[in-house]
């Protein structure tokens, strides 16, 4: 499995299996798709960077900044807010899980952005999650 794809899982089970987040948004609309309209709400697991650490002559430290998007209607931002403080609660609560081979060293939600849809509907925030990951045997 790439390093990516490894954060991404992790994120989303730690999303899922956080009662105040699937409090705001249901565990099946917490997704990775490029479907659109996403639901609404919903968080997408969106796109990925990953960038070797480069202080590793064995290059086994990456970093991965990983795009997650949430998405609700409502006639302000609040309700993406309250999603997004919620996401960075659960990310911070505890060390990813990265599974077999990989091994959360750092992480981080590094930046959250707020903005209205120009359908004039929709909220949505832009959140960046940063792990710094160590492949290990």
């Amino acid at each position: 499995m790439s390093v990516d794809l490894a954060v991404q899982k992790a994120i989303r089970a730690r999303l899922v299996a956080t009662v105040a987040i699937t409090d705001l948004v249901p565990a099946n609309s917490i997704i990775d798709t490029n479907g659109s309209p996403a639901p609404r709400p919903s968080i997408i697991l969106g796109e990925a960077q990953v960038v070797d650490q480069g202080d590793s002559i064995s290059r086994t430290r990456s970093r991965v900044y990983h795009t997650l998007h949430v998405w609700k209607i409502e006639a302000s931002r609040e309700g993406v807010k309250t999603i997004a403080g919620a996401v960075r609660d659960a990310i911070r609560s505890a060390r990813l899980d990265l599974g077999v081979g990989y091994h959360c060293a750092d992480w981080r939600v590094s930046s959250i952005r707020t903005m209205s849809d120009p359908d004039g509907e929709t909220a949505h925030a832009v959140l960046v999650v940063d792990v710094l990951v160590e492949e290990v045997a």
